[in-house]
């Protein structure tokens, strides 16, 4: 179903986006601390955005099975 695809996509976007933050405060620590803080705060709420876009998927799927069952 596209709805786990594009959520599995989100998911793997901001947790590339997290990472590459983390490497660039490791390599530089005093570069930008507060933007970098905001881009990790921000990716990690779409993870778990995409993760209750996944939830509410598989939510609708299980109820709509159990309407034809």
């Amino acid at each position: 179903m596209q709805p786990f695809a594009i959520a599995a996509a989100g998911i793997f976007a901001a947790t590339e986006r997290f990472e590459a933050s983390a490497r660039r405060t490791a390599a530089s620590p005093l570069a930008d601390p507060a933007g970098e803080a905001v881009e990790r705060i921000t990716a990690s709420h779409a993870v778990e955005a995409n993760a209750a876009v996944m939830r509410t998927a598989d939510d609708m799927i299980g109820t709509l099975l159990d309407v034809m069952v």
